[in-house]
């Protein structure tokens, strides 16, 4: 039996919901032990958070640079972080763990700039370690298999792209809106840097597409916030394929509806991140067809991201989970020699290409909303 792999973590101590998050999809699998954190900046906080996860006390850090020595100085040291901190941490926490020898896994968007997301690729190439961002609706089971559809040819000539993500949690002002509020924190994209590049990742990852224009306009719809609260875009991707974009989190009453919709000139396809277990495919002339998870027709890729029979709901933190689960095995194929390399699990690459997305949005907006090449 292989032992499971020994992770730490940065940020996500107590009270953090994505912390949580990320702790029970390493969990889900078997494949991870948590065994070592950095779960806050005060000693204290960090100590209490690791008792409460049942780490030893004496693996319990303030200071994420401390854990990443002290680590890779261990026989039983972590082979793993998992990173969950403000945005403005990622690439300082990544770069440290990398340069100690330390597989790094990081929560979106990779950091707070390009030129800082080329750098941090840059030592990553450097160390030799791998590198996954967790972008998890792309690890949905139905979004592996539209992405098997558009790769068979099955939609036949993409056509549009249309991707919008809506929220309603900051439709009113909040007394604190947190680390996402601030720009010193988050960087100098609210709504866009949140959840924007969550839709723009999932379009780029099912249809393959690289995006080579795009017209954007931000809004800030609640006063006094000082990033913005909406988004939309037009996008001119390569082959002649035109794309919608929108992002608010300012949409009164809704949850979180992720929707992706591509159109071909043989069939087209719609996913609800809501209903995320039926995937819609509607070939030209012919009646739409309603897939599910386990149903017949589902390719490898969707067949291998379930882990529950037919009619048993499947989502968010088992999306998470099989992120975990992809790294897992490129981590024990390096451990071997072997470079397992995924063309499913978000990487360096689509954290950069992520970050040029940003701003290449707010270079539109600046300069009154027109066309932009999106170019490194």
């Amino acid at each position: 039996m292989q032992r499971p792999i020994r992770i730490g973590m940065v940020g996500g101590g107590a009270g953090a919901f994505i912390g949580n998050v990320h702790r029970i999809a390493l969990r889900m699998d078997g494949q991870y032990q948590l065994v070592a954190a950095a779960l806050s900046s005060n000693r204290e906080r960090a100590l209490a958070s690791a008792v409460e996860l049942y780490i030893d006390p004496e693996r319990s850090y303030a200071d994420y640079r401390e854990m990443a020595r002290a680590e890779a100085l261990r026989d039983d040291g972590i082979e793993v972080v998992a990173i969950v901190t403000p945005n403005h941490l990622h690439a300082p926490v990544a770069t440290a763990f990398l340069e100690a020898g330390i597989h790094v896994i990081c929560d979106k968007p990779l950091c707070l700039s390009a030129a800082e997301a080329k750098n941090l690729q840059a030592v990553a190439q450097r160390s030799g370690r791998l590198f996954m961002l967790t972008h998890n609706y792309s690890a949905y089971p139905l979004i592996r298999h539209a992405r098997e559809l558009v790769g068979s040819g099955a939609l036949g000539q993409l056509r549009t792209v249309h991707v919008d993500y809506a929220q309603g949690w900051l439709t009113e002002p909040l007394a604190d809106e947190g680390w996402r509020g601030d720009p010193a924190l988050a960087g100098a994209a609210g709504a866009l840097g949140d959840i924007a590049t969550h839709a723009f990742q999932l379009a780029r990852f099912v249809t393959g597409l690289r995006v080579e224009q795009l017209a954007a306009e931000l809004t800030t719809f609640v006063p006094g916030r000082r990033l913005d609260d909406y988004v939309h875009a037009m996008l001119r991707f390569e082959h002649g394929v035109k794309g919608l974009l929108s992002a608010s989190q300012v949409a009164a009453g809704v949850e979180n509806a992720l929707q992706l919709k591509i159109s071909g000139s043989r069939a087209s396809l719609a996913f609800d991140q809501q209903n995320p277990n039926e995937l819609w495919f509607t070939p030209h002339g012919a009646p739409a067809q309603r897939l599910t998870r386990c149903g017949p027709g589902v390719g490898e890729a969707g067949a291998s991201a379930s882990r529950v029979p037919a009619g048993h709901p499947e989502g968010y933190l088992e999306a998470f989970a099989t992120l975990y689960r992809d790294f897992a095995e490129q981590v024990r194929g390096f451990g071997l020699g072997e470079m397992r390399s995924s063309t499913v699990t978000p990487t360096l690459v689509d954290g950069v290409e992520g970050m040029r997305f940003i701003e290449t949005v707010l270079r539109s907006d600046r300069a009154g909303n027109g066309w932009v090449s999106f170019v490194d």
